[in-house]
Parts: C-alpha cells; structure tokens; sequence
C-alpha cells in the first residue's frame, strides 16, 4: 500500500508499506542472500503501483507474482500520531490486492514456489469469500507440500464483514498454519484471552505449534512443544510504534529461519522491534 506520515504541517511524506510488505522487507534485511524472498499481491498498472512494484524490486525482494489488475491500483493509508501511538485512516475499496486470491492458477504458481508462506488476518479480511476459501485451499495443498505456513492474526476489526466472521476465520487459519504471531492486546479485547499464556493456549489446539504472543514491547510468551515460557523484555518509549509488530515477525523467522533456539529469537525480534520504534515510519 502508499502510506502516507504526517511531517510537519501541512506536509506529508508518501511511503511504501504494509503489514505483511513491512515483515517481508525486514526478514529480507535480515537474511540477505540467505534467503530468497517473493511478494504475492495485486497492482494496478497506473504509476502509483508502478512505484510500489519499483520499491518492492529495490530490497531484492522477487516480483515476478505481482498479479495486474489495470482497472484497479494500490489501496493507501494515512498514519495519525499522538503520544508515539498511531491511528490509521484507510482508502482501499478498490485496491487490487482484494482479488489477489482470484486467479487460482497465479495463487498456486505464487504458493508452491514457497518453503515457507506468511500471511495476515488483512490478507483475509481483505479478501471476498470465495477468495478465502481459494486462499485456504491453498496453503493447505503447500503445506501438504511440506511448506511451512506462518500467521499473523493482526486483528483489524473495521476491514471485517462482522466479528463472529472474524474470529472464526482467524482461527481457521491458525489452524492450518506452523507458526503464529498473535499480539495479546487485541486478542484479549475480541478473544477474551486471560494472559498470555491463555492467548498461546488457544492457538496451539493439538500442541504442534508454535505460537509467540507479542505484547506492545513486554513480556512475550512462547509456546513451542506444549510447553509455554516467559520471556521479560525491556521496556522503552516509542517514537513510533508504525510496523512493530511486522519487524518483531521478521526478527522470530528469520532468527528461526537461521536455526536460533527460541529463547534467542526472541530476543532478535525484541531488539529489531525496538529498533523501529525508536524511529519514524515502519521502514527503518
């Protein structure tokens, strides 16, 4: 998407992010040759996606999946700052990413190409219902595969038809994926999670997961095995909290990706985390 910052006013800078661009771009920081990394969405063909698509390509992150809908283009947010905490404002009724998932040809070639796939609650929500059930059906043919599946619910209440439509189909999801990234701060309010520890509970149904409860900058929980442990993480005031949680992602998989225990990629993604928020924007 084109993000819009306000600077100083009446000027605002125009960007390129999004929350799962934002985890790709880093893990691809993170990994460099290491890893190969694509992007699955849907541009337009104006000059606006030409920029984003542009972008994309210039932090080596392979394109060529990109689907090209010309009587669409990019959807665009605007980031509202008080205190370090943002608000958004979107605009994307008519982004083509909503049909990213309608040519079940593109969204296989995309997916069987992955060892690993990742995915939001947005990516969901965003799309229509036919075209999550498409989505659905395949991850769990690269799965199958032998393609590890990660999820961020990122809960976004507003971009859902209702909330029983929602909660059931982040747990759908969770469902068919290795690894989720859940943020205990939205999942208490639209789950009624407890703790932390409850939140990792919840997603982990056959004890097979592995699932890292984020928590606005504290304590996370980790959940790998059956077993859940505790990790004290220190806290610090934040610039701008845009993309925090999209870096401490890419920070967990690229950290497990490279083979780190978990105690130590927890502690990679805090640190990569905490880098982005002591700066403006979700780039960094």
């Amino acid at each position: 998407m084109l993000e819009l910052s306000e600077q100083q006013a009446p000027l605002w800078a125009m960007n390129v992010a999004g929350d799962t661009l934002n985890t790709a771009w880093h893990f691809k920081r993170l990994c460099g040759e290491r890893a190969e990394v694509a992007y699955f969405t849907g541009l337009g063909t104006d000059p606006f996606s030409a920029r984003i698509e542009s972008f994309i390509a210039g932090a080596g992150i392979e394109t060529r999946f990109i689907r090209h809908e010309p009587s669409r283009g990019p959807g665009l947010y605007a980031i509202s700052l008080r205190n370090g905490e943002r608000s958004f404002t979107y605009w994307r009724d008519r982004s083509a990413a909503k049909l990213l998932a309608d040519d079940e040809a593109a969204l296989g070639a995309a997916l069987g190409w992955a060892d690993m796939i990742y995915l939001s609650g947005i990516t969901l929500a965003i799309l229509s219902v036919g075209a999550r059930e498409r989505l659905m059906a395949a991850l769990a043919a690269a799965r199958r595969r032998g393609a590890t599946v990660a999820f961020d619910p990122n809960i976004r209440p507003r971009l859902w038809e209702d909330a029983d439509t929602m909660r059931r189909t982040i747990m759908q999801a969770a469902g068919g994926a290795d690894i989720v990234l859940p943020s205990f701060e939205d999942e208490a309010q639209h789950f009624g999670d407890a703790s932390l520890e409850a939140c990792a509970r919840r997603y982990d149904t056959d004890g097979d997961r592995e699932i890292v409860v984020k928590n606005g900058g504290r304590d996370v929980a980790v959940r790998a095995g059956g077993r859940c442990t505790h990790h004290a993480m220190a806290p610090i005031t934040p610039v701008d909290t845009t993309g925090a949680g999209d870096a401490f992602n890419a920070g967990w998989l690229a950290a497990r990706h490279e083979g780190l225990s978990p105690e130590d990629a927890v502690m990679r993604a805090h640190a990569l985390a905490t880098h982005v928020i002591s700066h403006k924007g979700a780039l960094v």
